[in-house]
């Protein structure tokens, strides 16, 4: 029998070119699965997916988590992206490659491109596209893709699904097909999104709520310290709760996170000339500096919500926890510690703003509060956008907007004519600056 003969019975029902893409999809993937895991701050083990993020099963498409789908999934395309690679470069030089890509993005904007992934990879499904007609996707697929899912969710979803699959595209070293085509099918999705898809617009907090909740903690406490600490810092300093505080338990990162030892208690609190009492520490990251980070200005205020005095009654009652714990970490009975998470304060809080008869607010409204808290006590608008670290004109919109929620401070925290004077102060802001407001803002 000759040997061709024998490969032939062998092979026989066997799909060679279905084995083949599963033989390289693999070798890729093994290359591609170290990346991840180097860069993974712990072990995580995906969960069976929901019911509505099933797709067909393939070796391209493996099951992992969704924040690591851009990296390990693949088609046939990318699978000869990598084999060229691989003949060009050594195994560790490919890997450093891919790991640095990689660090361009964060975790949470990895998770959200992956959705992307997976709702394009469902919709291919849907219409039979094969493998390798889904990337590069052409112009015609990404605009069927968008404009499927026009009145379901809302455009800035769209743009991120989108934005998801650029980058897949880019991990593979693969062209982006777009055209105007896409561009009008993305205007059209803005104009057909549904009011459920819309987020309501939130109340402030105002001074009476934080006045609230502080009657609602306990000061003995060594978790509510945490809470009322972090509560007071974001409020006045204009932060974001993600710059002070962890997304989960196993999620901290000494290169994202701020740590107990970044601020000793024993020199961390000054006075300056004028007997201003004041503290600042700096911070890894932020949304808008990434790695640089920056430094939180903390001023005292004659008040009970004072930043400065419920930022050293929480690191004395809840001292002689780890240098490496992060900062707004407390005392468990057992004399171990536990890190303040920011779904954890939430919840805390909105518990007892709902019991006081307040709405639930959602965590971005500190950085909007406390920079319009500022601004109605006559804080310059110029120190008011130095204190929240805005460097763009984004800073407007929640300024240009104010006549909505000035009634909702005039009673609890602001003298009328401070209100009166603020158009005023507003207008001298944008002449100084060059600034450009719309019209049907102003």
């Amino acid at each position: 029998m000759h040997d061709q003969e024998v490969i032939d019975r062998i092979l026989n029902g066997v799909d060679v070119q279905a084995a083949a893409a599963a033989f390289y999809a693999n070798s890729a993937q093994r290359t591609h699965q170290l990346v991840a895991s180097s860069l993974s701050t712990c072990p995580h083990i995906p969960c069976p997916p929901r019911q509505d993020a099933r797709i067909e099963l393939s070796p391209l498409h493996p099951p992992v988590l969704t924040s690591d789908c851009v990296l390990l999934w693949s088609t046939p395309t990318g699978i000869q992206f990598q084999r060229d690679l691989e003949s060009q470069f050594s195994h560790s030089s490919v890997f450093k490659l891919f790991q640095v890509m990689l660090c361009s993005l964060d975790k949470d904007i990895c998770g959200n491109y992956g959705a992307g992934l997976l709702c394009f990879t469902q919709f291919c499904d849907s219409q039979k596209i094969s493998e390798v007609n889904r990337m590069p996707a052409s112009t015609s697929l990404l605009s069927a893709f968008a404009s499927a899912h026009a009145g379901t969710v809302s455009d800035k979803t769209v743009s991120n699904w989108l934005a998801g699959l650029h980058f897949w595209h880019v991990v593979n070293h693969t062209s982006w097909n777009t055209d105007g085509m896409l561009h009008h099918i993305c205007r059209g999705v803005a104009k057909m999104v549904s009011p459920s898809s819309k987020c309501s617009k939130h109340p402030p907090i105002t001074l009476e709520a934080l006045i609230i909740l502080g009657k609602g903690l306990d000061s003995s406490s060594y978790f509510d310290s945490a809470i009322w600490a972090t509560t007071c810092i974001t409020f006045w300093s204009c932060c974001r709760l993600g710059e002070l505080l962890i997304p989960s338990p196993n999620l901290f990162s000494p290169q994202k996170h701020i740590s107990h030892s970044v601020l000793p208690l024993s020199n961390c609190f000054l006075t300056n000339k004028d007997l201003t009492h004041f503290c600042s520490f700096h911070i890894p990251w932020t949304k808008t500096t990434r790695e640089l980070g920056t430094d939180i200005s903390i001023t005292y205020r004659p008040h009970i919500t004072c930043p400065f005095i419920t930022l050293h009654a929480h690191l004395t009652i809840n001292s002689d926890l780890p240098s490496s714990a992060p900062l707004f970490s407390f005392k468990l009975p057992n004399r171990s510690w536990q890190a303040l998470t920011k779904p954890e304060f939430m919840r805390h809080c909105n518990q007892i703003w709902v019991e006081a008869g307040f709405p639930s607010m959602p965590g971005h409204a500190f950085h909007i509060s406390g920079a319009t808290e500022l601004l109605l006590q006559g804080v310059s608008p110029d120190v008011v956008a130095q204190q929240g670290r805005w460097k763009s004109q984004a800073f407007l919109e929640y300024w240009c907007c104010i006549e909505s929620i000035l009634p909702l401070f005039i009673s609890s925290s602001s003298s009328t004519s401070c209100c009166l004077a603020l158009d005023d102060i507003m207008l001298d802001f944008i002449c100084c600056n060059q600034l450009t407001v719309h019209p049907s803002s102003s």
